[in-house]
């Protein structure tokens, strides 16, 4: 895995240790971010489910002001943290080591965020409780993206949040919402 873009370009990152952490395929990353474009320069990330904290280094690579990795694995928590360090980004992140559902009520000091990338296992049950749980912290002109398997479809909206586009790649597919405010 490498930084694909930006200021950080080609720094390699570590890869994941053990089951369960699935990294988004450097391709993967690269149709995300020529899709976001210009919503990254200046944005305030929520990386959900960081894993190798990869969404979110690339996001700072590319311009983002700062970046919130949320993981509760503590091998991938290792990983991550390694990464942040070898990229020289520390005094733009924060990491959370904690469970993604709930964070809101457990971290009410958590700012609001113009960008949030989620990246749940591909067998994650309750994708509408993932897309409840960051649009709580969501800018009202903000975006969401999430990763799922193409298999299984993404969540039409949840309470204030519409799906806006769904792109299909490989195995994965991206479904990025808006808050329903600025859906058109």
């Amino acid at each position: 895995m490498r930084i694909i873009a930006g200021s950080l370009k080609g720094r390699t990152l570590r890869g994941p240790t053990g089951d369960g952490v699935r990294p988004t395929s450097d391709r993967l990353r690269e149709t995300i971010f020529n899709i976001l474009r210009d919503e990254v320069d200046g944005a305030i990330v929520l990386d959900g489910f960081a894993g190798t904290g990869a969404m979110g280094l690339e996001a700072l690579s590319r311009g983002a002001a700062r970046v919130t990795f949320i993981e509760r694995d503590r091998r991938a928590l290792a990983v991550l943290r390694q990464n942040v360090d070898a990229c020289g980004v520390s005094d733009a992140c924060a990491i959370i080591t904690d469970d993604f559902l709930g964070l809101s009520a457990r971290h009410r000091d958590l700012e609001t965020f113009t960008l949030a990338l989620l990246d749940p296992p591909y067998d994650f049950r309750d994708l509408d409780a993932v897309l409840t749980e960051a649009r709580a912290r969501l800018a009202p002109s903000g975006t969401i993206v999430l990763e799922h398997s193409r298999r299984r479809a993404a969540p039409d909206g949840v309470p204030g949040l519409t799906r806006q586009r769904v792109v299909t790649a490989g195995d994965s597919a991206l479904a990025f919402y808006a808050p329903t405010a600025q859906a058109g």
